[in-house]
């Protein structure tokens, strides 16, 4: 039992991927969840444990995208190397970013993160023999998972892709789960609530947060890699403000300061944004009602929510079950 509670947001992941495919006729919309959870799980790693409200999430998805692209249009690479390479493209890009923008805090540190979002947007834009400018990267093929030669899955239909999704997916949350609960994640923890303090106990809070941007970099490379394969474009949008905005967005709906949280938080967005895409071709103006009040009475967002419904519902089992013993104690001595 112990074993289970501590793999218990794991298995809960594990969960919603094994779902997905039962509640959703589409293929394409279940990746996108996982995609986006798995961006979103990079964002909470910086905003949730580390206390850093990045507006650069998008650099990092848009680099992973225009990576997977290139590699898989021109160098014919293989699905894994060509993820490893979109990941470890998010990662350098994201040493890059942090190492200018730790050296601030608060609204400066946000600024910073703006400004390099605005200025890789350009850098996109203006490489158009790289990245393909205005167009993007188009018919960006989607290899098989295979190892050593061997085909382990095919990735023709978009469930067979949503499979290897799912299958990196869990992977990578129990690998950051690891992270949150090692060492580094708890002293992350303290950096978050007490910057100062860190640093006066001896610990390097710059090396911290440095490392917190790779780990998270590289996620959101991996995800913007995935992005690229499911839609076989690699797109300017990818890369600009809207894309660092609607990551920030999922994280803070799902919660900030648990993983499982943001897995929440996706879904949500990315569920609902595609059912109100059908009521109203304007559904962006009905998701921001829907922000506004999730930012005015659910302020620890879905999961803070969802552990106050089970709380309540363990409250009043424990005192019908206080309630019962004190009856059957009456009848007793009566």
């Amino acid at each position: 039992m112990k074993q289970i509670a501590h793999f218990r947001y794991t298995l809960l992941a594990a969960a919603v991927a094994l779902l997905l495919p039962l509640l959703l006729p589409s293929g394409t919309l279940a990746t996108e969840v996982l995609v986006f959870a798995l961006a979103a799980l990079g964002c909470n790693l910086l905003l949730g444990y580390t206390g850093l409200m990045s507006f650069g999430q998008g650099i990092f998805f848009g680099v992973g995208s225009y990576t997977a692209g290139v590699v898989l249009l021109q160098l014919k690479l293989a699905l894994l190397p060509a993820l490893a390479l979109a990941a470890l493209g998010g990662a350098l890009v994201a040493l890059l970013v942090g190492w200018f923008s730790i050296r601030q805090r608060g609204t400066y540190f946000v600024m910073l993160t703006l400004a390099f979002a605005q200025m890789f947007y350009f850098l996109a834009y203006t490489m158009k023999d790289v990245t393909g400018g205005d167009n993007g990267l188009l018919d960006i093929p989607r290899p098989p998972l295979a190892l050593f030669g061997l085909t382990l899955l095919p990735t023709t239909s978009s469930w067979q892709y949503y499979t290897v999704v799912a299958i990196l997916f869990v992977l990578v949350f129990w690998l950051l789960q690891r992270v949150v609960d090692s060492v580094l994640g708890k002293t992350l923890l303290a950096v978050r609530e007490n910057e100062a303090r860190a640093s006066a106990l001896g610990y390097d809070v710059r090396l911290l947060k440095l490392a917190a941007f790779v780990i998270s970099g590289a996620v959101t490379g991996l995800a913007g890699g995935l992005h690229a394969m499911m839609t076989g474009v690699a797109p300017l949008s990818n890369i600009e403000y809207h894309t660092s905005e609607a990551i920030l967005v999922m994280t803070v709906i799902g919660g900030t300061g648990n993983l499982f949280a943001s897995v929440l938080g996706a879904s949500f967005y990315v569920l609902v944004g595609n059912w109100l895409s059908t009521l109203w071709p304007r559904w962006l103006m009905l998701l921001g009602l829907l922000l506004i009040a999730v930012s005015l009475y659910m302020q620890k967002g879905l999961f803070g929510l969802a552990m106050k419904i089970i709380d309540a519902v363990r409250g009043n089992k424990g005192a019908s079950a206080q309630a019962a013993t004190a009856t059957a104690t009456k009848e007793k001595h009566s």
